[in-house]
């Protein structure tokens, strides 16, 4: 029986990793500590919980009390390389939530932590398990498309899920890196993984555009602005009892409020992106985020010697009711192929379930090497932090700039 820990209590921390692991692997897992700065939302996710799971506030203490195999990271992202050097100094296994870490010399601590520790560092990026991404890892895999040259990724949020992240801490970029960090970091990995290439070079722009001061109509927050009644951002879900318990009822203890006006000045990360990417093999990216659209989804289309592999996923909007994904091959003799997938039940269409069984029971092979080390986590963040750094100073910004080569060998 394993023993794992939480740090971090939020939503993501409690309906991903602490109920999967007392509802659905009781009995090869076991969460014996929860821990929070906010000691009322930690005991909130114990109370819906099976095992009466301890909560603390004092990481020291919970750690020497508990003596646990792996700690699970899911805390502001500011706060990940904190904790996971910390716990691998204790000589204990890190699963950490995405991203990584939020900055370049965070990342070189913690990969000078792992190297330090020969402890080992899981980073959960679901979105390769999820079924339309491993279908192309498949395909491309059997090498239609040939010597990949060129990948265009273009990605949507929509005003539901989007704002979001305008409300809540991430709307800093101190907390998240912002959305190239905290939101992108699933993207590059995506790319990064299937095309199994290095990024070398990265170029970017970026605005904010819809959110931030961008109205005088606004206030502290949604549940008492005047305004509320005529605004379309306001938040929908205050009497949702899970978001009430685990946010508007814990208040008192940290004064985080989860429903801030999406048009505060305090707003420092962008909605609109787009940037470049060299690979060190020769392949050449472009991709585009924006956190404002009127439906969600993504597209990819991936170039190489002997053709074209086009994809594309609806998750709002009409074209979302499809029940099926479909990816078309085009190749350089005139010939089409396409492939279509049924799409798969649950959270990222069954992805989420796909990694949890392959994180803590381990009993499914991992044929596409979909499960992610320190180095995919490295790779995927540093093409956003080298975007921020490229838009700050308007020039393109080398990854070996920022984390010497010879860590990510």
């Amino acid at each position: 029986m394993k023993r794992y820990v939480l740090i971090g209590a939020g939503n993501r921390g409690y309906w991903m990793y602490a109920d999967a692991i007392q509802n659905r692997c009781h009995d090869v897992a076991c969460l014996v500590g929860i821990l929070d700065i906010n000691r009322k939302r930690a005991s909130y996710v114990s109370s819906q919980l099976p095992g009466n799971v301890p909560v603390y506030t004092d990481y020291d203490a919970m750690m020497r009390e508990t003596k646990p195999d792996c700690a699970i990271i899911a805390t502001v992202d500011r706060y990940h390389s904190e904790y996971i050097v910390k716990t691998l100094e204790l000589g204990v296994d890190i699963i950490t939530e995405k991203p990584m870490t939020n900055d370049a010399a965070q990342c070189n601590a913690i990969l000078d932590a792992e190297q330090r520790t020969g402890r080992r560092i899981t980073v959960t990026f679901n979105c390769r398990f999820m079924p339309l991404i491993s279908r192309l890892k498949e395909i491309l895999n059997d090498g239609v498309v040939g010597e990949v040259l060129n990948v265009h990724f273009e990605w949507m949020l929509d005003t539901v899920h989007g704002a979001d992240y305008f409300r809540r801490w991430h709307r800093q970029m101190e907390n998240s890196g912002g959305l190239l960090v905290h939101k992108s970091t699933h993207h590059f990995d995506i790319v990064n993984w299937l095309i199994g290439q290095d990024p070398a070079e990265v170029f970017a722009n970026g605005a904010l555009r819809v959110y931030g001061p961008t109205r005088t109509r606004r206030s502290e927050r949604c549940c008492t602005c005047p305004y509320a009644g005529q605004c379309e951002f306001a938040y929908p879900d205050e009497n949702d009892p899970g978001i009430r318990g685990m946010y508007f009822d814990c208040e008192k203890e940290d004064g985080y409020y989860r429903d801030r006006c999406v048009f505060d000045p305090e707003i420092d990360i962008y909605d609109t992106m787009s940037l470049t990417v060299r690979y060190k093999q020769g392949a050449l990216m472009t991709y585009s985020l924006i956190a404002h659209s009127p439906y969600e989804g993504w597209r990819m289309s991936i170039s190489g010697t002997k053709g074209r592999l086009e994809a594309v996923q609806y998750d709002t909007g009409a074209q979302a009711a499809d029940p099926c994904f479909h990816i078309k091959l085009y190749d350089r003799r005139g010939g089409t192929a396409t492939y279509d997938l049924r799409k798969g039940e649950g959270s990222h269409g069954g992805g989420d379930e796909r990694l949890l069984r392959m994180l803590f029971r381990g009993d499914v092979p991992d044929t596409l090497g979909q499960c992610a080390g320190s180095r995919d986590g490295a790779m995927s963040i540093l093409i956003g932090i080298a975007a921020n750094l490229s838009i700050r100073e308007h020039r393109p910004v080398t990854i070996d700039e920022l984390v010497p080569p010879e860590k990510l060998r």
